[in-house]
């Protein structure tokens, strides 16, 4: 597979990176980072690939802990109540770190508890059909969803995350509503989609790709401006038939709030991340933060939360008009520099 070098700004890489900390010879113990998904998943990937050159930067080993549910705001407190020492870190997306605040009553502050470390990388989403699905392009999609959207099911990983909003604004944009099916994790819903349980799924291109080029699953579209080079045999929305569904996904690493990190990060790590992942786009603390602001700034997506029956008979609850006003909030002041167009 043909990679890219993507600069991830790490503040783990050396003493110096942590002013004031407890121990002069940090890291002297191994380093917690906490997944918000099951594992098996893009964010699982891409832990499994920073890790490598952080173990060997930093002599201890990073050991991943994945903590699902609540869409990731399990693992969200686990963070937050941590010892702000360093040795917790965690991997998240806008799922976590702007969406949640919009669907969850949280223990905890979005905006003071959480520190930013690195953005390490961004994606759009790739809209995908199990194999069976009778449309063969994106027009069909869209006629197929307007005429069976009582019989259509869509996977996604939690309200309030990426692959919901991807879904929510399918919904908006072709005028219907079917059925969202949660699950605890990428790999699950993958899993349906293939054994065709669920009948549609958007994720990113680093952990579908080699599935839809086996022919396992349909690709109508990449929801973002321009062709995957990685790809380009894959059209996007605007080129396939619904413009504008414009969805991007990106991963940043955090830590709690008071941890001893700079605010800016001098020492840069290279990891050869593969190009599916998407356009470069690790940064450093700032960049993180900022990534964060423009994720929130989405106003659209939020007060379209509707409530909708799963399969199981539930409820997704719709956010109260407080959670709305925080999140509007919350998209003044917060998402990275090298996202924005």
């Amino acid at each position: 597979m043909r990679t890219h070098t993507v600069l991830l700004a790490s503040l783990l890489l050396a003493q110096s990176d942590f002013a004031g900390a407890a121990s002069p010879l940090y890291p002297s113990r191994p380093i917690t980072m906490i997944l918000p998904f099951a594992a098996g998943g893009q964010t699982d990937a891409i832990a499994r690939i920073v890790i490598e050159p952080m173990r060997a930067s930093l002599g201890q080993p990073i050991i991943l802990e994945n903590v699902s549910g609540a869409g990731g705001t399990l693992a969200l407190g686990r963070v937050a109540r941590a010892t702000p020492d360093g040795y917790t870190l965690i991997l998240g997306s806008q799922s976590q770190f702007v969406n949640s605040g919009a669907v969850y009553s949280l223990t905890f502050d979005l905006l003071k508890d959480f520190e930013p470390i690195a953005l390490v990388a961004s994606s759009p989403y790739l809209i995908l059909a199990k194999n069976a699905a009778p449309p063969n392009d994106l027009k069909g999609l869209v006629g197929w969803l307007k005429a069976n959207h009582d019989n259509v099911s869509q996977g996604h990983v939690g309200p309030g995350s990426g692959p919901h909003l991807c879904g929510i604004d399918m919904q908006n944009k072709v005028g219907a509503r079917w059925t969202f099916v949660p699950y605890r994790g990428g790999s699950q819903a993958m899993h349906d989609l293939l054994g065709g349980q669920i009948d549609l799924y958007c994720t990113t291109p680093g952990s579908s790709i080699q599935i839809v080029r086996g022919g396992q699953v349909k690709a109508y579209a990449i929801a973002g401006k321009s062709r995957l080079a990685a790809a380009p045999e894959i059209p996007t929305v605007d080129e396939a038939g619904l413009p504008g569904l414009h969805v991007l996904a990106w991963h940043g690493l955090w830590t709690s709030k008071g941890s001893p990190v700079r605010s800016s990060a001098n020492s840069m790590l290279r990891l050869p991340l593969p190009l599916l992942i998407g356009p470069s786009a690790a940064g450093s603390p700032t960049s993180a933060s900022k990534s964060r602001r423009r994720s929130s700034r989405r106003r659209k997506h939020w007060p379209r939360f509707r409530r909708q029956r799963s399969r199981s008979g539930g409820r997704s609850s719709r956010p109260r008009a407080s959670s709305r006003s925080k999140c509007r909030t919350m998209r003044h002041r917060l998402q990275p520099a090298e996202l924005r167009k």
